[in-house]
C-alpha cells in the first residue's frame, strides 16, 4: 500500500489488485484517520505506507504477521489471533452493526455473497437479542 492509496477527506483505502486482481475501496476510522497522520509526521512519507527498513521496500507478510503477534502479546489477547482476524472481524462487526450484506461484500472485495457469508457467523450474543414470536402474545386465562 501507498500513501496515495489512502483518501483522508473520504476516509477511504484504494486496495489495488489483491485477490483476483481487483480494484476496491474500503472505509477507514475516524482513529484510523488520525493515527494514519501521526505516523506519517512522526516517520514521513516513502514509498510505500508501511515500509522495511529499506524505505523502497514495503513490509513482507511474515514481517506484519510477526509485527500483529508482538502486538497481541503485549495486549493479552488470549485467542489464537491472526492479521487475517482483522479482516474478519471487522465483517463481523460490520454486520453486527446492522449493515447489509452486500455493502459488507463489497467492502471485502468479494464475488459472490457466498464467501462473506462464511466470513460473517453470527454472534450468540446477538442472537441471544432476538425475541422470540411466541413472548408477544396475550394469552387469555
Amino acid at each position: 500500500m501507498r500513501p496515495e492509496d489512502i483518501d483522508f477527506q473520504r476516509k477511504l483505502i484504494h486496495v489495488k489488485g489483491e485477490k483476483g486482481r481487483k480494484d476496491r475501496y474500503t472505509i477507514l476510522s475516524d482513529v484510523a484517520v488520525e493515527t494514519l497522520h501521526e505516523y506519517l509526521k512522526e516517520y514521513g512519507q516513502s514509498k510505500y505506507l508501511f515500509p522495511s527498513q529499506n524505505r523502497e521496500k514495503h513490509l513482507t507478510t511474515r514481517s506484519v504477521e510477526k509485527i500483529f503477534s508482538d502486538a497481541c502479546k503485549k495486549a493479552g489477547v488470549k485467542k489464537n489471533a491472526t492479521a487475517h482476524s482483522l479482516r474478519h472481524s471487522f465483517a463481523t462487526h460490520l454486520l453486527e452493526s446492522g449493515v447489509d450484506l452486500r455493502y459488507i461484500q463489497e467492502l471485502l472485495g468479494h464475488k459472490s455473497s457466498k464467501t462473506t457469508e462464511i466470513y460473517t457467523h453470527v454472534s450468540n450474543k446477538e442472537l441471544s437479542k432476538i425475541k422470540n414470536p411466541l413472548d408477544s402474545l396475550q394469552i387469555n386465562e
